[in-house]
This record gives structure tokens, C-alpha cells and sequence, in this order.
């Protein structure tokens, strides 16, 4: 009985390990980007699948590289509106974003990060105006998700400022956003998690909106895979037999 308990038990060991990720591979993720601007409603979280090209993210570490591809996660003209009388003239924001190619690197925790620009922008709408003037409110195009700094003169003087991501602590001035990785212990198999953050600092001429501190924050929810979920059926059924086969001999 107990030789069938260990033989058991060794079965389940080899079944799980076998169905890790390999140390180099895919694994499939849905996810979500959203971008949120401090003291302000955050945009509508959009929604994205796609497969992470993964290395080192088997059993026992986190990633240590992560690749992501162009276009997982696109929106066209979500509008956040603005109340706040301090921000009068603004009385709404308008996204369009559509993300880049995305490599990260690192060793988990704290120190995981990397490039993902973000394309599109972030229209500040001006009082008496709808958002879809593109003539008279200004459209802020984004520098995010990469080290950049962009300048734009005119009537509103304009600075777009962008960092890389991090599953840290990004910051804009006094303002802060953390990233983070779940589990501690293998963030990379299947139902592990990813949240990476990233800086937008947006400075203008306009009053009481001359700083407008905003963060990117992306999370990435790894799917097992179905031979992960194969074997463990397969786990528990096994040790669903030992159990009855032990309780018919008693």
C-alpha cells in the first residue's frame, strides 16, 4: 500500500513537471492596458489576448525575457470628461492608442522591465468645443513606454515625456503608480500574472493644467496551457483511484 502511494504520488511529480512551460517557449495571455491620468476617471481598461514569447519561466523562477507583439491591445476615441473646476478650461480627455512591439527583461520582482512603445494620443478638450475637434483642442500625441521626450510649440506650449515600463514603482514628480508579479515564486507558468507600469509626463502653458502626471499600467494573465490542464485531471484521477482502492481494502 505504501510502495502505491509513492509510485502515486511519484507520478504526479513527473506529470507536473513535465507540464511546466519549457525554459524557452510560448504561453498564451489575456491581459489589459489602460492609461490614467492622476486626479482624473481612468479610461475604459482595454482588453487583449495574444501569446508572450517567454524564456526562463519554468518551474521554480521568474521570467527573465518576455516578448509581446504589435497590436494586442488597440482603441479608437475613449473619452474620459473632466468636472474638476480647477481644470476648467478642460472639461474631457479623448484616447486613441494602439501598442507597439513590446521586449522586457530582468529578474522578476522589482526588476523586471522593459521597451513597449505606445502609438496614438490623448486629446485635452477644451470648454465650448466636443472633443472631436481636432482643429481647436489640443492633441497630445503619446511618448509612452519608451525613454523619449517630445516638444511642441504654438499657442499651448506642450512637453510629452515617456520612460519604460516596469513591475515597479514608476513615478511622475509626486505621483506614483507600483507594478508587481504574482506568484512570487514563478510568476512565467500558467495563471501567473504580470503588472507593468510606465510614466507619462504631460507638461502645458494652461493654468492650473500645466502638469497633467499620467501612467500606462498593462497586466498580463498567463493561460495554463491544455496539456497543463490535461495532466492535472489525469493527477487527480489517479489519486482519486488510490483512494478508493485504499478504502476498499480496509
Amino acid at each position: 500500500m505504501m510502495r502505491s502511494l509513492r509510485s502515486t504520488i511519484a507520478t504526479t511529480i513527473l506529470v507536473f513537471g513535465l507540464a511546466h512551460p519549457a525554459a524557452a517557449g510560448s504561453l498564451p495571455f489575456t491581459g489589459s492596458l489602460s492609461i490614467e491620468l492622476v486626479g482624473l476617471p481612468p479610461f475604459a481598461a482595454i482588453a487583449g489576448a495574444g501569446t508572450a514569447q517567454i524564456n526562463g519561466s519554468g518551474a521554480g523562477g521568474h521570467l527573465t525575457s518576455l516578448a509581446i507583439d504589435a497590436g494586442v491591445f488597440q482603441a479608437e476615441y475613449l473619452e474620459v470628461p473632466i468636472v474638476d473646476p480647477d481644470l476648467f478650461p478642460l472639461v474631457g480627455v479623448l484616447l486613441t492608442v494602439d501598442n507597439q512591439a513590446g521586449s522586457f527583461a530582468g529578474s522578476g520582482g522589482a526588476g523586471f522591465g522593459g521597451v513597449m512603445p505606445l502609438l496614438g494620443l490623448m486629446r485635452l478638450c477644451i470648454h465650448l468645443f466636443p472633443c472631436s475637434s481636432a482643429a481647436v483642442n489640443l492633441s497630445v500625441p503619446l511618448s509612452a513606454g519608451q525613454s523619449a521626450t517630445r516638444f511642441f510649440s504654438g499657442a499651448i506650449n506642450l512637453t510629452v515625456v515617456g520612460a519604460p515600463w516596469t513591475t515597479g514603482t514608476a513615478a511622475v514628480g509626486a505621483a506614483t503608480m507600483m507594478g508587481g508579479v504574482a506568484p512570487l515564486s514563478n510568476t512565467g507558468a500558467g495563471s501567473g500574472s504580470v503588472t507593468l507600469v510606465t510614466p507619462i509626463f504631460i507638461s502645458t502653458n494652461i493654468g492650473a493644467s500645466s502638469i497633467l502626471p499620467s501612467f500606462g499600467v498593462m497586466t498580463l494573465h498567463f493561460v495554463p496551457e491544455p496539456t497543463t490542464l490535461a495532466s492535472l485531471a489525469i493527477a487527480i484521477a489517479g489519486l482519486g483511484a488510490f483512494g478508493r482502492s485504499r478504502a476498499s481494502q480496509s
